[in-house]
């Protein structure tokens, strides 16, 4: 049992965020430490991105995003609730208080993340096979059920749930980050009824909260990877690749962020030009990290190989 062959997805995050990012993102795959990625659409080099992903033939999916930046769709960049008085997005504590008060509009919502599936397949050529949220957004109440109606209509297949076995075990991460991880495993308790119901799926394990910026090494990556093999193996879930499990791992890498170069229309964040991203990077490509993999026969694959 112990040698269960195991499909990993290292899914690469905010593709299109500036071009260090993008940069950072290629030569990731190109080493072969990450195996997917994910689009902001209203990254400021997504369309850079794009072209990239066509040109060393990255798998990528949307990494929808209603929390950083401006909306991509016309109507709503003006005089809609998913903006604050500056005319962006909430940012990711400020969307989560404004749905709190019942103050985002959901056909709202409905139309950005429609806006986002038609750019993205204006940038790439064809529509995403994967499709998550950025800042966790795609869980939240309300959200979760414009969230799948939109995947649907699509025909998109493939989410990300992110509840992560082996977190509350995880004594390095500091409270007030440890809350917000609570927060979105709870919303993607509430969540997994909902996706399920519009025939939306998603991996066996998902696994990255743990392992973010600063709190990324090969020996955490690892424990992740064996906490979530044991939890698959205990509940049996493997549901997506008969004789497999199924384990996605969110990662960041990337080179820092130079302002006013990136981000969705504000310039870039903090952990945008930190040197966390980096660190990420030079981790992933480790070869103790690929010897690990070959040791518990685990094969890094994409969405579009499930």
């Amino acid at each position: 049992l112990r040698m269960l062959q195991v499909k990993l997805i290292v899914t690469g995050d905010d593709f299109g965020y500036c071009p260090r990012r993008n940069q950072g993102i290629v030569d990731c795959f190109l080493a072969g430490a990450i195996s997917n990625v994910s689009l902001l659409v209203n990254g400021s080099a997504a369309a850079d991105a794009a072209k990239l992903a066509r040109r060393y033939n990255i798998p990528i999916g949307l990494h929808a995003n209603l929390s950083e930046g401006s909306p991509v769709c016309e109507l709503l960049k003006t005089n809609s609730s998913l903006l604050n008085q500056d005319g962006f997005f909430h940012g990711k504590m400020g969307f989560r208080t404004a749905l709190s008060k019942g103050l985002l509009n959901m056909s709202e919502v409905k139309q950005e993340l429609k806006a986002q599936v038609e750019l993205f397949h204006e940038l790439t050529g064809h529509l995403p096979p994967h499709m998550d949220g950025h800042q966790h957004v795609h869980v939240l109440p309300e959200v979760r059920h414009v969230f799948a109606e939109v995947l649907e209509e699509y025909g998109i297949k493939y989410t990300r749930v992110p509840i992560e076995p082996g977190l509350h075990n995880c004594d390095w991460i500091p409270p007030s980050l440890m809350d917000f991880y609570l927060g979105v495993e709870e919303d993607s308790f509430n969540t997994v009824d909902v996706f399920t119901k519009h025939g939306i799926r998603w991996p066996d394990m998902y696994i990255g909260l743990s392992t973010m910026g600063r709190n990324m090494s090969v020996s955490s990556i690892r424990s992740a990877i064996d906490s979530a093999i044991d939890s698959a193996i205990d509940s049996a879930v493997l549901q997506l690749a008969p004789g497999a499990a199924t384990i996605e791992l969110m990662v960041h890498p990337g080179y820092p962020s130079v302002p006013p170069a990136g981000g969705c229309g504000e310039g870039p964040d903090d952990f945008s030009q930190s040197w966390e991203r980096l660190h990420e990077l030079q981790t992933l490509i480790k070869p103790e990290l690929q010897s690990y993999y070959k040791s518990r026969n685990i094969q890094l694959c994409s969405f579009k190989d499930l």
